[in-house]
């Protein structure tokens, strides 16, 4: 795997240095209040760059509401240390506050046994890590596996399965959204459409993720599955307009809605916010189903025997 950065940014590369940093420091805090053995002695043994930041195809226009994320895989030695909340939020949260860091940054942590099965089993997502990836941060002696193909006919069942059973998901909550925005002349009514159309949110980003990619990441963060699906396909920007604050706006109260539209007594939202959103959800609904059926097709013809 790679180590260099030579094709960043001055920047972008302190940036990182600050994030690997900052990485570290804090699963050092988190492991040392551990009790058990394997989580007190449990190691980071990568941090790895991956997306368009490693590729070289990065966008950096904050002014224009368009800005690359930085996507970082964290390998460690056993599974329980994967916990975000255990093990991470921390340090998320001191990355998104550090004012040396101009970007967000997405975080993925999986153990090594974890990724090695998953490039064992050919799927993309890892594969492309492997291929592309750029270690921030490697203990010696942990080596990935090498990635074994996942056969054509394989990989075009899997993925049809996995958009017939999102997609149809996906969907089903469109409609609940669209029966609760008829019911939507008190603020209860409003909220429980917003978690609905957050819901409608994911699904799709999961659906398009899982076709292209066979991997999705367990997170609720729609920002974050907007950024791993648009890094994959440029398409799907469409979705979502970035140019004014009130369209950023929008897509933020959307994206706060898994938790505050059910929690929070301050959270509000207006008829015009779901107005919009729902005609953007449906943008992203038809970008995500063409999309992916041209993924399919190309998976069915690649498994056609010659």
């Amino acid at each position: 795997m790679r180590s260099e950065l030579d094709h960043l940014p001055e920047r972008q590369q302190r940036e990182l240095e600050r994030v690997r940093t900052i990485l570290l420091e804090e699963f050092d805090k988190a492991i040392a209040r551990a009790t058990q053995p394997h989580k007190r002695g449990g190691k980071v043994y990568k941090i790895v760059l991956f997306g368009s930041y490693a590729r070289a195809d990065w966008v950096d226009e904050p002014e224009n509401g368009y800005q690359s994320d930085f996507d970082l895989l964290v390998v460690v030695s056993h599974e329980d240390l994967t916990d975000i909340a255990d093990y991470w939020y921390l340090a998320e949260d001191r990355i998104a506050r550090d004012p040396e860091i101009a970007r967000p940054v997405n975080l993925i942590v999986h153990s090594l046994d974890q990724v090695n099965e998953s490039l064992a089993r050919g799927e993309y997502f890892w594969v492309d890590i492997a291929r592309d990836g750029i270690a921030l941060y490697e203990l010696h002696g942990h080596a990935l596996a090498t990635p074994k193909p996942l056969t054509p006919a394989d990989a075009h069942r899997m993925a049809r399965e996995y958009f017939e059973h999102w997609l149809s998901l996906a969907s089903q909550s469109i409609r609940t959204f669209e029966l609760q925005r008829k019911e939507g002349q008190t603020e209860t009514w409003r909220n429980d459409a917003a978690f609905t159309l957050h819901q409608a949110t994911e699904r799709l980003y999961i659906c398009f993720l899982l076709v292209q990619t066979l991997y999705f990441p367990r997170s609720h963060n729609i920002k974050f599955l907007r950024s791993l699906a648009e890094d994959k396909e440029p398409r799907l920007v469409e979705a979502w307009p970035r140019e004014t604050k009130q369209d950023r706006a929008r897509f933020e109260r959307l994206k706060r809605a898994y938790v505050e539209a059910r929690y929070s007594a301050s959270y509000a939202i207006t008829e015009d916010d779901l107005a919009w959103l729902g005609e953007r959800i449906a943008v992203l609904r038809d970008l995500v189903e063409t999309v992916c059926r041209e993924r399919i097709e190309a998976l069915e013809e690649a498994a056609r025997p010659d």
